[in-house]
């Protein structure tokens, strides 16, 4: 009898030496691809503030929300706008409440030639260039800001045949950088440094009075509502720790 309760009592005490490490989990996370620099850092941080992982998966916001729709097995989705995470709580595939501005995102006409676009962005009217490149409107919000930036210029009618579509914008800064078009439009935090310059290449950030603000927001997926390590990763991003990094690379904070 004694024995079998000091054998308990070391079950006890062994139970709560195991460190939390041990009740780690995975959460699945849809990435508009405008967010991998940061995202990629954030989740190196939430791994090692909590011991949770984050398996990250990168493309086009509007390809993410087809794919939730038909059950694909994501938790957490960070749009690269507010329209498709409100169109999940709407539908039930998002979690009612969960929902929250994580960045505002900044447009960049960039150039992987140094001195192409000068820091007007005079370019635009100007010419010399054979193709213009930006994501897909239809299922990109950096695209759509685009077409809006140059709306507002006056040159939308002008510069549209010249457009090269990518399908996300990582796909856009490829067609850029290997010189399938001369320039084009894509995030500020695919090529910013550290110093919050422009890295390479050259480039002129578009004012925001000339587009809608990028609101890039978060949601709770239904099939990460019973994973604790879906919602740590949510709390994270609101972190004094993922702000900062958030910031860094260029991105505003929703006040």
């Amino acid at each position: 009898m004694l024995r079998s309760r000091f054998f308990h009592i070391l079950c006890v005490i062994g139970l709560i030496s195991i460190p939390p490490v041990v009740w780690a989990g995975t959460t699945l996370v849809a990435v508009a691809s405008n967010f991998t620099k940061p995202m990629n850092d954030i989740a190196a941080a939430f791994n090692k503030a909590t011991g949770h992982e984050a398996s990250l998966s990168f493309g086009s916001s509007g390809k993410f929300v087809a794919q939730i729709e038909n059950d694909a097995p994501f938790e957490v989705f960070l749009s690269a706008d507010e329209k498709n995470p409100k169109k999940l709580e709407e539908s039930g595939k998002g979690v009612a409440n969960s929902r929250f501005t994580y960045a505002i995102g900044k447009l960049v006409l960039w150039s992987a030639k140094p001195g192409l676009v000068d820091e007007q962005g005079q370019i635009l009217s100007k010419g010399g260039f054979k193709h213009l490149a930006l994501a897909d409107p239809k299922l990109a919000p950096y695209g759509l800001a685009a077409e809006e930036a140059l709306k507002n210029l006056g040159l939308l009618d002008k510069l549209r045949p010249l457009f090269v579509l990518g399908e996300n914008i990582s796909q856009t800064q490829q067609f850029i950088s290997s010189g399938n078009a001369e320039l084009g439009f894509i995030a500020l935090s695919q090529v910013i440094g550290k110093d919050g310059k422009i890295t390479e290449g050259s480039g002129w950030i578009v004012p925001d009075t000339l587009y809608n603000p990028i609101r890039q927001d978060a949601i709770l997926l239904k099939k990460g509502e019973p994973n604790p390590a879906a919602s740590a990763l949510l709390g994270f991003m609101k972190s004094p720790e993922a702000l900062e990094i958030i910031q860094a690379y260029g991105y505003s904070i929703a006040k």
